[in-house]
């Protein structure tokens, strides 16, 4: 139900996936891919948010390294490269990158001028600078990776922020977890869920990690707090 569309900045042009929603005009919500690029499972979720009634775009982040990455979590070569990529990502363009993605969905005719983002894995720790560094209306967060090195910059947000922590998350350790909810639950901006048992990406529909049960909880979670925030 997508279409592709370019993102123009003074630093140059990227292209981005967009699915519109029914009715308009709509909340926008940008989706900030994991490191396997804009893949069939980032596209996935920007046609589910656009069923939801959102208008929603994807834009793809690593064109300054690569244009067009889609790749999948599936073979060992294809892991050996979204690390290549995840590594030589440069996270201060990244969040420009996403802000431009920001202002060009405000501005679409189809938008209600509320603008929402979502991130997963690299793109929770984007989603979490969105909130502190944009000015996106909200933010949410699934199990992402490096907070804990940015929870300083938790004293610039100044809008809502919903966090999904995997409790048992490879890549973000028990002493970085415990980092992130000292520097969080008690801020009145932040809304923060753990869950017991699970692993890194236990959103991820057909990933290694894939918990159908806590994904659904996190999807109504996130749901209800979009619902809230930019409705």
């Amino acid at each position: 139900m997508g279409e592709r569309t370019t993102i123009t900045t003074s630093e140059g042009a990227f292209a981005a996936y967009v699915a519109r929603p029914d009715g308009a005009p709509a909340p926008a919500v940008v989706v900030i891919q994991e490191i396997f690029g804009v893949n069939a499972v980032m596209r996935d979720i920007t046609d589910g948010l656009a069923q939801q009634g959102y208008l929603a775009i994807c834009p793809d982040l690593f064109w300054r390294i690569e244009p067009g990455i889609d790749i999948t979590d599936q073979s060992e070569a294809e892991w050996k490269r979204a690390f290549e990529l995840f590594n030589a990502f440069d996270v201060e363009t990244g969040v420009r990158d996403i802000q431009a993605t920001i202002d060009q969905v405000r501005s679409d005719a189809a938008c209600n001028g509320k603008v929402g983002a979502v991130g997963f894995c690299l793109g929770g720790l984007l989603a979490f600078l969105t909130a502190t560094r944009t000015d996106a209306d909200a933010a949410v967060s699934y199990y992402g990776v490096g907070l804990e090195n940015r929870v300083v910059e938790a004293e610039k947000l100044t809008r809502p922020l919903l966090l999904h922590i995997a409790e048992e998350d490879q890549f973000v350790s028990k002493e970085a977890q415990a980092v992130i909810r000292q520097s969080f639950e008690n801020n009145p901006l932040v809304e923060l869920h753990s869950y017991p048992g699970r692993d890194h990406a236990f959103a991820r529909v057909g990933g290694a990690h894939y918990h159908a049960g806590d994904a659904a909880v996190a999807e109504r979670r996130t749901s209800a707090f979009f619902k809230q925030r930019l409705g």
